[in-house]
């Protein structure tokens, strides 16, 4: 597991107190009662191409406030963000509630609870950019 800078963690636990999260079971239970979630990988580019959530879209931290408006104009839509372990969703749930999104969740426990709980991953190459 990857360890976090001192400030880096005050400021994602300064941060979740303005964000609602959800746990990786609640969103696996919701996937498998059938459910049609919007997941969306906040991860860099590498970790995405590697493996991911299936069906899931990548809009990664770093252009998630640029291209947000294209991608989701409707800024009611519930959006649930996950990255490696719950801590870069945080920051960019709480980003995009600034920008006017009232239904972003982040999934604490990110891309790794989902993994060690054993439930399914995509690791095929992704087709090129997603669409919604």
């Amino acid at each position: 597991m990857k360890h976090h800078a001192p400030r880096f963690l005050k400021l994602v636990n300064d941060t979740r107190q303005h964000v609602r999260e959800t746990t990786v079971e609640a969103i696996y239970q919701r996937l498998a009662s059938g459910e049609r979630l919007t997941l969306i990988d906040v991860r860099e580019d590498h970790e995405w191409n590697e493996s991911r959530i299936p069906g899931s879209l990548h809009l990664s931290k770093g252009i998630a406030e640029r291209d947000i408006e294209s991608r989701f104009p409707d800024t009611g839509e519930e959006l649930i963000l996950y990255c490696g372990g719950g801590f870069r969703s945080v920051l960019t749930a709480w980003t995009l509630g600034q920008m006017g999104y009232t239904a972003v969740i982040s999934m604490d426990g990110g891309f790794r609870g989902w993994k060690e709980a054993g439930y399914p991953l995509d690791t095929q190459p992704p087709a090129g950019k997603d669409s919604k």
